[in-house]
């Protein structure tokens, strides 16, 4: 599963797909855990799938859209809402280091 064919997909399709890789990505755990495993790697592949879903949806929820340009097939991400950056705020004093008194100085 690759990002681009993800970003094509509708919200719920996306959703569909996430419910989908995190049951199996459970039940990979299981046959691990019973021993039914032959391949281990399956399961690193199932958390990469469902990680690339999740950065799906996350630019989604940001505003980030990813395009492809149609001449060089390169993808450009475009800001739809870009926020203001926060003002700097004044800088507090520092607090002074504690240090730890030596014995003979508290005897």
């Amino acid at each position: 599963m690759k990002v681009d064919e993800l970003r094509v997909l509708e919200a719920d399709e996306l959703t569909g797909r996430m419910r989908a890789a995190r049951r199996e990505l459970y039940e990979l755990r299981f046959k691990h855990a019973v021993g039914q495993l032959e391949n281990s790697s399956q399961i690193s592949k199932v958390r990469h799938d469902i990680a690339r879903i999740m950065t799906v949806l996350r630019e989604r929820d940001f505003g980030i859209v990813a395009s492809l340009v149609a001449d060089t097939l390169e993808p450009v991400t475009v800001p739809q809402n870009p926020e203001p950056e926060p003002a700097e705020a004044a800088e507090a004093p520092a607090k002074p280091k504690r240090t730890r008194k030596k014995a003979e100085e508290t005897k």
